[in-house]
């Protein structure tokens, strides 16, 4: 089929069929699919009928390696949308930080766009309680996610532009935020498949899969990498690595999977098991591969066509390997942090 087509495009990075250990195998009964939006209700909260990014923008707020008159820590506001076809930022004092600061600061950006997001994205959860009580103030949706791709490129092109030539600038400085990784939780039974691949698909056909998620005919998520600088030009024929799952309830397992904020995927050689990372920093023991030199192997190579891209990759739901659609389609990247 089609998909199966597109699956094994370039030769897929792992050779047969990989199967979820022996106590994932059995299919579990799908709790009830009302649960989650369906397709067409995801996409318009995804992409607004426009087909621009006006649906989402992306936030950080956050102190600065600079400090003030008055010997305190600067503190900044950045907002952007997905494209940073717009960007705005804005200084200030510590003894501002507050809810009603940021929800003033993001009307008045409301105001000057014209615009209102649905949703807006952050990953600095220590600021969560200031964010969501600002934006439920606004009516608009708090998302804590490591999809911030545009707000955290441009932080580090600040580093080097703006912090770094400030007079006060002091590398010294911590923003005071410290992540502690998580501890991989066991994958819930609604969200396990039954069989998965390491695949390969050329960026032409990725395409064709996100429009389907535009339209409505798919579950998922997915951004236009060509904006951003992955270290390598994006083709229509460049191979972008990614992951196959396959369920004889796909449709359901996409939607539980959309309920989601997916982040990345990566394989984990000691557990012998590949890794969801959702939010900002949740991890799931996503699908198991024994640790066979030829397994390992196979996951390496996957890592490193993922790492030639900067990240770029995608997870891909499908009724088995030869159906012509898939049920849900993430494209995803596996981003470090800002460095500040």
């Amino acid at each position: 089929g089609k998909a199966a087509e597109r699956a094994r495009a370039g030769n897929c990075c792992a050779q047969g069929r990989r199967t979820f250990c022996a106590h994932q195998q059995c299919l579990h009964r799908p709790r009830p699919v009302l649960a989650f939006a369906t397709p067409q209700e995801q996409a318009e909260s995804l992409v607004p009928p426009s087909g621009t990014d006006e649906a989402v923008w992306e936030m950080d707020f956050c102190s600065r390696p600079m400090l003030d008159e008055r010997g305190k820590k600067m503190w900044e506001i950045l907002v952007c949308d997905p494209s940073r076809t717009f960007e705005h930022s804005e200084f200030l004092p510590n003894n501002k930080i507050n809810s009603v600061v940021l929800k003033n600061t993001l009307e008045k950006l409301i105001a000057e766009q014209g615009v209102k997001p649905r949703r807006i994205k952050f990953f600095r959860t220590q600021l969560q309680t200031i964010v969501t009580r600002a934006l439920a103030d606004l009516g608009i949706k708090p998302v804590q996610s490591n999809r911030c791709f545009a707000v955290m490129d441009w932080l580090d092109e600040r580093l080097e532009t703006v912090y770094k030539k400030h007079p006060s600038y002091d590398p010294k400085v911590s923003p005071g935020f410290i992540v502690q990784d998580a501890v991989p939780k066991d994958l819930s039974d609604a969200l396990r498949g039954e069989k998965w691949l390491f695949v390969q698909m050329d960026w032409a056909s990725l395409k064709e899969e996100m429009k389907d998620v535009a339209s409505g005919k798919a579950f998922g998520d997915y951004f236009d990498a060509t904006k951003y600088n992955l270290g390598a030009e994006i083709k229509d024929d460049t191979l972008i690595p990614g992951v196959a799952v396959f369920s004889r309830r796909s449709g359901p397992l996409a939607g539980w999977t959309a309920s989601l904020e997916l982040s990345c995927i990566k394989p984990d050689l000691n557990r012998g098991c590949l890794i969801l990372e959702t939010d900002v920093n949740t991890k799931w023991k996503y699908a198991a591969f024994d640790k066979s030199p030829e397994s390992t192997g196979e996951a390496q190579a996957w890592e490193s066509a993922k790492e030639d891209l900067s990240g770029l990759h995608f997870l891909a739901i499908q009724d088995n390997p030869d159906s012509e659609t898939c049920a849900g389609f993430w494209l995803m990247r596996d981003r470090a942090l800002p460095k500040i």
